[in-house]
């Protein structure tokens, strides 16, 4: 991201040439007896060819007489140049004008430059220079005690504006303070990199390790080194970094932690190692290079606008992987199975989500990876790592979009995913209901009923698991996500939701999780007469919310003694009286009841208007009235109204006989 105008304010001592040095680099030439103090300069250059300087840098001189005004502008810089140019004026960097900047609460880099170094007879004309190597090695002693005692200090450089000795490359380090801040990134006291340095720089090297042994190889570096500087690195100097690695580990007292091991390559400790020296010697720009082409901000956090784009969602739309998320989510998955088992197991996670803040909440809540597919080792297979990846962009695109970020999505995360059309609303011969949508690949299905009536069961036969007879009761909201194959070889890829009983009835009047709902499994024991009294009380209390919402009947435990269910209707006659179909059978013993259900579901929700309550064209206007507001009704007296319809009807055809 590119810098915007950037404020300097020179200021030292009287007589040190401040104004002086300001206009050697306006006019790039020395001009001699300035009195007065300049009017604020803006300068347009560049000196480092990089697409995050500032667009401009507005350079202040200062007066000491009015300590009011100096105070104002010290307060408005980005940077501080300060200046002195003999032993007085060095003496009073450390016993004023430091202590001034901690009195006015400045937390902003300064530049410590030492003028009228005129002594020097090699004068380096940095103006001549294509592109600047800036060496900020210390070359006087005196700089040493201000470097160590004061952390604001970004660094120091002599300079003289009679020969415009430096003068460059002072104003390019003002730049580059901004541009490439050190603060963030080194510990000057300590000798160290900072925590969120280290830990950025170790996930760059995670992501780096395409073969994961724990090495950056030549052919690795050679990638990163295009990636990051969009350039080849010459080969004499990346055997010059193999060398200095290795003579930093012959000279190290420990050999656990070898930097550079020969025909494998540069070790974690020794990539943190190169990145301490470059650090210290003032090479902070290679550093920053790094960590921006891996997305990170100048407090070496992730930039969070590109952790979470904004998207322009429809309120009826959702939100899916595109082909080109899939492909790098299947690359993601080859990458880290190391075994070439199929599967992803415990260890291959935590190695793939080292360089993440760890799983997302919403795998962890939901029981990951047992909600979705996986081998019968418990590693999740290649269909289910899709499948948790297509469920959870469809529940929390943001997360998905994270993520991506997280585990080295090259790009725009939006070219990841892909927005389906709009749904729409229709109200025909007595159904309000959606239409059909052709683009969508993720259906998301609520499964509701009584206690005990088999739910998890159907969620975990959904997955492939074995049935179990042991009941373990449903205490908190789960989720099982799968594919499926629909005829002519379409796949689609179907969320189950199951709840317990006090989160389905908050479920049934959640306006956002309703929205979320494609299809409404409504299931029942059929071998528990008191089971199907649940599901028509359900209708009593939230017949309002969920009318739009295609639902699909099931009774499970087929394989069971049918009863008859005490309520007022039986299942056939109120799935008849809402001209939906009869209940699908379905034991999670019967492996072909299972599959007609799944498909039936996802039928469902493609076509959508096909199973949503209402009725029939033939009716009468008059009849179509009575009974839509017997079912529309969202209380006992509805019910009593729908129940009393019923009767007048089977009344009339016994009298037709």
């Amino acid at each position: 991201m590119t810098k915007g105008t950037v404020k300097v304010v020179v200021c030292g001592d009287d007589k040190v040439g401040k104004t002086s040095l300001i206009v050697t680099l306006m006019k790039d030439r020395f001009v001699p007896n300035l009195q007065d103090v300049l009017p604020p300069v803006t300068i347009n250059r560049d000196f480092s060819s990089n697409p995050y300087s500032p667009k401009g840098t507005i350079l202040i001189d200062t007066n000491n007489e009015d300590i009011t005004q100096l105070h104002l502008q010290l307060k408005s810089a980005d940077v501080i140049w300060l200046v002195y140019s003999d032993h007085e004026s060095y003496e009073k960097i450390s016993l004023y004008w430091m202590m001034l900047f901690r009195s006015l609460g400045l937390n902003i880099p300064v530049i410590l430059c030492k003028n009228k170094c005129d002594r020097f007879n090699n004068v380096y004309n940095m103006d001549n220079q294509a592109n600047i190597n800036v060496d900020t090695k210390v070359e006087d002693e005196e700089f040493i005690p201000i470097l160590m005692e004061f952390k604001e200090v970004d660094t120091c450089v002599k300079v003289s504006a009679l020969t415009k000795y430096n003068i460059n490359q002072a104003f390019y380090l003002c730049q580059r303070s901004i541009t490439y801040p050190i603060v963030p990134l080194f510990d000057a006291r300590l000798g160290q990199l900072k925590p969120l340095a280290r830990e950025a720089l170790e996930r760059i090297f995670l992501l780096s390790d395409n073969d994961q042994d724990n090495y950056l190889n030549d052919e690795e570096m050679l990638a990163l080194q295009k990636k990051c500087f969009n350039k080849s690195i010459d080969i004499n100097e990346l055997e010059f970094i193999k060398d200095t690695l290795l003579d930093l580990k012959s000279s190290s007292l420990s050999y656990q932690n070898p930097f550079y091991v020969e025909g494998k390559g540069i070790t974690k400790e020794g990539f943190l190692k190169l990145n301490k020296i470059y650090a210290e010697k003032g090479r902070h720009e290679t550093i920053w290079g790094m960590l921006r082409e891996f997305r990170y901000t100048d407090s070496l956090s992730l930039d969070d606008m590109i952790l979470h784009p904004r998207l322009n969602i429809p309120d009826t739309s959702s939100v899916e992987l595109s082909p080109k998320g899939y492909r790098f989510l299947v690359d993601l998955f080859l990458k880290y199975d190391k075994d070439n088992d199929g599967g992803l197991n415990d260890e291959e996670l935590i190695s793939m989500f080292q360089c993440t803040p760890g799983l997302p909440k919403l795998w962890s809540q939901t029981d990951f990876p047992l909600s979705s597919v996986v081998n019968n080792r418990g590693s999740i297979t290649l269909q289910g790592w899709l499948a948790q990846w297509s469920m959870t962009t469809f529940l929390n695109y943001s997360i998905t979009t994270e993520y991506l970020i997280w585990l080295g999505y090259e790009g725009d995360t939006r070219m990841a995913l892909q927005i389906t059309k709009a749904r729409r609303f229709r109200r025909r011969s007595g159904k309000f209901y959606r239409t059909r949508v052709t683009d969508r690949k993720v259906f998301n299905c609520l499964i509701i009923g009584k206690q005990k009536c088999g739910k998890t069961s159907l969620l975990d036969s959904f997955l492939g698991r074995i049935y179990s007879t042991l009941y373990t009761p449903t205490t908190k909201p789960r989720i099982a996500v799968n594919s499926l194959e629909l005829k002519g070889g379409k796949q689609y890829y179907l969320i189950l939701q199951e709840f317990n009983e006090l989160d389905e009835t908050n479920i049934l009047k959640d306006k956002r999780k309703l929205k979320e709902c494609d299809v409404l499994c409504l299931t029942y024991d059929s071998s528990d007469p008191e089971s199907f009294s649940y599901i028509i009380d359900l209708f009593k209390k939230y017949n309002k919310y969920i009318k739009s919402i295609p639902i699909v009947f099931v009774a499970l435990k087929a394989d069971l003694d049918k009863q008859q269910q005490r309520c007022s209707f039986q299942p056939d006659d109120f799935c008849e009286q809402l001209y939906l179909d009869h209940p699908l059978h379905v034991s999670s013993l019967w492996l072909s009841s299972l599959n007609e259900l799944f498909i039936k579901i996802t039928e469902t929700a493609l076509k959508p208007e096909e199973c949503t309550a209402g009725f029939p064209e033939e009716m009468s206007v008059e009849d179509s009235d009575y009974m839509q507001t017997a079912v529309v009704l969202g209380s006992s007296v509805g019910f009593v109204t729908l129940l009393a319809f019923t009767l007048v009807k089977l009344f009339k055809a016994s009298d037709h006989r």
